[in-house]
């Protein structure tokens, strides 16, 4: 049972805990008190990897629901007590027949001007994850990494770093990698990919030069959306040249 801030549920008519959308520290807080480990990186990484999907303010910082935070708690706690993949896990919290949410008290909104803008900085940092953990979550060699890597496919950034495009991507050449397409015949995809993009930037780069912030956030907005129908276009396209229906 979810508490208010006052410490009482949040079944009464006053503003209760449900109403109230959390910054990715004050998550970290809460999760805290039962999963002493978990890191914001690993918020992060959970939303790359499909978890949860937190609100997104107009400057793109993460608010959670009390709704997104137990959900938060069960995957930290299916896979502590039950060892399941984040596969597994995400396909069992998603199907209503199987699922059960466990709550976990959320507390009030830290005040202190200070420690929220620290907050809403790391809230604002990129989702990385390091080699080793994107090799291990991949499931492949570092030999099969840097031949990736010599194409063009995935890269690390400055930092070393690979977010969550470089895990999706990577992933899809490992499973296309199992029906004998390697990278070298991946080029065309990842050209037409770059074709693409370059369509998108004609369109949103007025918008992210203009002074207005509310202009450059609908910029990323617009980006978003574009990249989402082109990926829909190029998925359509490919299924009516092999004449294949979409299940």
């Amino acid at each position: 049972m979810l508490r208010t801030p006052s410490g009482g549920t949040g079944s009464s008519g006053t503003a209760g805990a449900a109403g109230r959308l959390l910054s990715i520290g004050a998550v970290l807080n809460v999760l805290r008190e039962e999963f002493p480990e978990v890191t914001i990186s690993k918020i992060r990484f959970l939303e790359a990897e499909g978890l949860v999907e937190p609100q997104r303010t107009p400057s793109g910082y993460r608010k959670f629901s009390t709704a997104d935070v137990e959900r938060l708690g069960q995957v930290l706690r299916m896979q502590r007590d039950h060892y399941l993949p984040l596969k597994v896990i995400r396909e069992q919290l998603d199907d209503p027949a199987r699922g059960g949410r466990g709550g976990i008290p959320v507390p009030a909104q830290p005040g202190g001007g200070a420690d929220f803008a620290v907050e809403e900085a790391v809230d604002r940092a990129p989702v990385r994850i390091g080699r080793e953990e994107l090799l291990a979550v991949v499931g492949v060699a570092d030999t099969e990494l840097a031949e990736w890597e010599s194409y063009g496919l995935v890269a690390a950034h400055p930092d070393g770093g690979f977010d969550a495009d470089s895990v999706a991507v990577a992933r899809l050449v490992a499973d296309l990698g199992r029906f004998g397409l390697e990278p070298r015949h991946l080029r065309a995809v990842k050209a037409a990919a770059d074709r693409e993009a370059g369509l998108v930037e004609q369109v949103v780069a007025p918008l992210r030069r203009h002074r207005n912030p509310q202009t450059r956030a609908h910029a990323e907005a617009t980006a978003r959306e574009l990249a989402g129908l082109s990926v829909r276009l190029h998925a359509a396209l490919v299924r009516r040249a092999l004449h294949v229906r979409e299940r």
